[in-house]
């Protein structure tokens, strides 16, 4: 048939269609669900394009200030400050932890930044000179590493939602404009087929039992022939007597009787 690449190849019965109209009311009921799906993952993919974009001017602003805090603070130790953090800092104070955010059944990682209070070796760095710039300058990159996690986190999850919703799209997609067609063109090649299977059947029993009719219609034709027939047979037997031939005669009736001879 033409259409037969834009429909599955099943044989059209009533089980085949029974199990095309359950996988119609499957795909309908994953597309509902995916377009949903899609649309959540796009609202939060733009919720987090705009946050990137407040991240990214955020740290436009806390790099030029904490650029400004280094010279300051390079000017007012002499350029030593470099050596000293390495040589009095043993270990970090700031570091970072992950968390999983569940998004619509899309695991995104979320990254979140702390400070250990415990370790404070860098708290005597700038006694002799310049104590306060430097103090200024540890908070301002504090704030940049801070606003630096926090863009990172945005845009690991960015980078992922991006691929999630172009996968999730192009499996609406393919419901819509390629499974679902087939799967109703499927349905009604089958209602096609089934329609003509049973006028084929109607004509066949049509058929079955006008030859039926016929027949009795033939055999009571016989049957009254082969009657009328022996109807005409009985009646060419009546003898001139009125008595038809082969039956009894009848006792009363006045009729000469033979001579016994002895």
């Amino acid at each position: 048939m033409s259409g037969s690449a834009n429909r599955e190849a099943v044989f059209p019965t009533r089980q085949s269609l029974g199990l095309m109209k359950a996988k119609l009311k499957g795909a309908e009921t994953g597309h509902s669900l995916l377009k949903r799906k899609s649309e959540a993952l796009t609202k939060r993919f733009r919720d987090i394009t705009r946050r990137i974009d407040e991240a990214k001017r955020k740290m436009g602003r806390v790099m030029q200030i904490a650029a400004f805090s280094l010279a300051e603070v390079t000017y007012a130790t002499g350029g030593q400050i470099g050596y000293q953090v390495q040589e009095s800092v043993r270990a970090a104070r700031f570091r970072i932890r992950s968390k999983q955010e569940n998004v619509s059944g899309v695991q995104l990682p979320a990254f979140e930044s702390y400070i250990t209070e415990e370790n404070n070796d860098f708290g005597l760095t700038g006694l002799g000179r310049g104590g306060q710039q430097v103090q200024k300058c540890r908070d301002v990159y504090g704030k940049a590493v801070e606003t630096l996690v926090e863009l990172a986190s945005l845009q690991t999850a960015f980078v992922i939602l991006d691929d999630v919703i172009k996968v999730v799209n192009r499996r609406v997609n393919a419901i819509e404009h390629v499974i679902i067609p087939r799967t109703e063109n499927t349905i009604k090649y089958i209602n096609s087929e089934l329609d003509e299977l049973d006028r084929e059947e109607f004509y066949r029993l049509k058929k079955v039992k006008n030859n039926k009719k016929k027949a009795m219609d033939e055999a009571e034709a016989e049957m009254k022939a082969k009657q009328e027939e022996e109807e005409r047979a009985r009646a060419s037997k009546v003898t001139i007597s009125g008595r038809v031939e082969g039956e009894p005669a009848d006792l009363l009736a006045d009729e000469d009787d033979k001579d016994v001879i002895f």
